[in-house]
């Protein structure tokens, strides 16, 4: 784990040009005034072994847990946990929700929130372990769109 450089890759999405970050190996999803990426992922957790893969995402929510503590330093600590149900509900309900929040439910069950000092950006951390197909991800989200 390289905390520096997730951290670093964290600050440029809350400085850079968030239309510009349609591509590269980590990018998840991204559309206009948001991206998420990837900071962590697991290793062979589709096998079906379920005690490795519950490990697995146990390790990233222990890595979510440490850069929650990084970022709490660095902008004070985060919004109560996020969690997604309400969401969930909301969409299943046909309301609209906007983008990046809406794919979001699809992937995490609750986010890590912090509103930057002196941007207009939100920052999340969510670990992505629905899918038991996929790998599990420690995912980063930046976005210009408030928390609905």
């Amino acid at each position: 784990m390289d905390s520096v450089k997730h951290l670093a890759r964290i600050d440029s999405l809350c400085s850079g040009d968030l239309a510009a970050e349609h591509g590269g190996p980590d990018v998840v999803l991204a559309g206009p005034g948001y991206c998420v990426v990837r900071l962590a992922t697991s290793h062979e957790t589709r096998t079906g072994d379920r005690a490795y893969r519950a490990e697995a995402v146990q390790d990233l929510h222990a890595l979510k847990e440490h850069f929650t503590l990084l970022l709490d330093d660095r902008w004070g600590r985060q919004q109560v946990p996020w969690g997604m149900g309400t969401l969930v509900v909301r969409v299943e309900r046909g309301e609209v929700i906007p983008e990046p929040w809406a794919s979001m439910t699809a992937l995490v069950d609750e986010l890590s929130l912090w509103q930057p000092h002196d941007t207009d950006r939100w920052v999340a951390l969510g670990v992505a372990d629905r899918d038991p197909g996929d790998e599990i991800h420690l995912l980063a989200l930046v976005t210009e769109t408030d928390p609905p």
